[in-house]
């Protein structure tokens, strides 16, 4: 299959372009600030729409300046370290969904702390929306024509065009099924059962952890890095760790209701 030919802007004017990605990352915040405010409501937190307008500001810069300093760390700091300035050029693309982590569980904690409410009750306004931005970011690398898989000879291969004249996964769509619908579910599935606080959070880090990890085997490595211990990538190593991570943490938590019930 041929690389659909879709533009990577919806529209341009002179030489500033209006990007399908960037569109992505507006619609991802949108959708959080809607299921935030609606569960702040639901759980009856003190948090006016200013809050949840000034919660979502606060985890978007937290989040975007996360993801361009963990790329520049994770996958290509010989470079930056070269070209620091470099950093700061966002329109050149690199971004880590690690280092985007990194950046909003701060921004989430600064939220927090000026508002004297728990980082876990934070987290579960904002998780379960995390998802939808997940999802529509990898159709937007989908689109852009970037990050696409290895080469294979399944019959959805697509030859992309910076990929060279051999047919690859559309490893973007794999990632934008898991990650996106496929997570979103799960969270709300895990919402929906009355779990603690914080489990939701812990559920997510687990299961993007595991979707990410399964994908890798099917995504082109970085070329800058290639292959670490000749078999996992640098995707893999960050996400290996954090399925562990949150795994174990969700099933403290789930123990820690399970043992108060019985007490009580």
């Amino acid at each position: 299959m041929q690389f659909p030919e879709i533009r990577p802007y919806i529209f341009k004017i002179g030489t500033l372009e209006v990007r399908w990605y960037g569109l992505m990352y507006i619609l991802g915040f949108l959708a959080t600030y809607l299921i935030a405010l609606s569960e702040a409501k639901r759980k009856k937190l003190p948090l006016t729409k200013d809050d949840i307008a000034d919660l979502i500001f606060v985890l978007a810069l937290g989040l975007i300046v996360g993801a361009r300093f963990g790329y520049a760390l994770f996958y290509n700091v010989s470079y930056y370290l070269a070209n620091p300035f470099k950093v700061f050029a966002v329109w050149e693309g690199g971004m880590s969904f690690h280092g985007g982590l990194i950046g909003a569980v701060l921004a989430a904690l600064y939220f927090g702390r000026k508002k004297k409410i728990g980082f876990f009750q934070i987290a579960d306004l904002i998780t379960p929306a995390a998802p939808i931005g997940l999802g529509l970011g990898r159709l937007g690398n989908f689109i852009n024509g970037e990050l696409f898989g290895r080469v294979t000879d399944v019959p959805w291969g697509i030859v992309f065009p910076s990929g060279g004249p051999l047919p690859r996964h559309p490893s973007q769509l794999y990632e934008a099924l898991l990650e996106g619908p496929v997570l979103f579910c799960l969270l709300w599935l895990v919402r929906r059962s009355k779990a603690p606080a914080g489990v939701v959070l812990w559920v997510f880090l687990a299961f993007y952890g595991l979707f990410r990890t399964f994908v890798e085997f099917f995504r082109e490595p970085d070329q800058q890095i290639g292959y670490l211990f000749g078999i996992f990538t640098m995707g893999q190593m960050l996400s290996i760790p954090l399925f562990l991570f949150g795994t174990t943490m969700a099933v403290i938590f789930w123990r820690k209701k399970t043992v108060g019930k019985k007490q009580g």
